[in-house]
């Protein structure tokens, strides 16, 4: 069973919880806040064509960077680039039509990039969480501390030497991820759910299914 969304599913989740993206025209940088929506393979932007260029039909690059909505050290989570043939969308707007997708993202690999073809991508759907994961996570991280606690439990004793702070740093329909921050450096580690979740519904009875099996490490202390 996985534990990772699959990078076709991880870049859709991004679109879905980014609030901004940058589009990068030929001589010509735009940032677009609160104005872009999948469709299908394309992304559609809420910006007239004459705003970016007197051109249609040009070529395009999208750039999206995720952010840990929670406090730590190294908060840049992932990069992504779209790169495509941007145009007029019938239903006004613009759309960009994808050649091609990239995702830096250190849970596949500290150095990687990892690119995702079009076919791909749309086919792939954001994860049940994405709008819902930022709050989530802050209010598990704010609120409740014991609970992050208990969930060290289950990270492998041996990671926790030196440690000086845990953080939940992810949330998504596999799992939750802890940040352990040492004195110069941190580490991720997954902890996954039984089963994926379907619904942001189910996540609360994911988590509490982790916590029980927390209780059970360590002689439940």
């Amino acid at each position: 069973m996985s534990t990772l969304p699959t990078p076709a599913e991880r870049l859709r989740s991004l679109l879905a919880a980014a609030g901004s993206l940058t589009l990068h025209v030929p001589g010509r940088r735009c940032d677009l806040v609160g104005a872009h929506r999948v469709e299908g393979g394309r992304i559609l932007l809420d910006v007239p064509l004459d705003a970016i260029s007197g051109d249609d039909d040009s070529a395009a690059v999208l750039e999206l960077t995720d952010v840990a909505p929670t406090s730590v050290r190294s908060r840049v989570r992932a990069r992504a680039t779209f790169g495509g043939w941007l145009g007029v969308h019938p239903a006004g707007g613009l759309a960009l039509d994808l050649a091609e997708a990239t995702l830096q993202d250190p849970a596949y690999g500290r150095d990687a990039e990892i690119t995702v073809d079009p076919d791909a991508f749309a086919a792939a759907e954001p994860d049940p969480l994405a709008h819902v994961e930022a709050d989530m996570l802050c209010h598990l991280s704010d609120a409740h501390p014991d609970a992050v606690d208990r969930l060290a439990r289950l990270v492998p004793p041996h990671h926790l030497h030196g440690v000086k702070r845990i953080v939940p740093v992810r949330l998504d329909r596999y799992g939750v991820v802890l940040r352990l921050e040492f004195a110069e450096r941190a580490r991720d580690v997954r902890l996954p759910f039984p089963t994926p979740l379907n619904r942001p519904e189910e996540a609360g009875d994911r988590m509490q299914e982790l916590y029980a099996q927390a209780r059970c490490c360590r002689g439940g202390h």
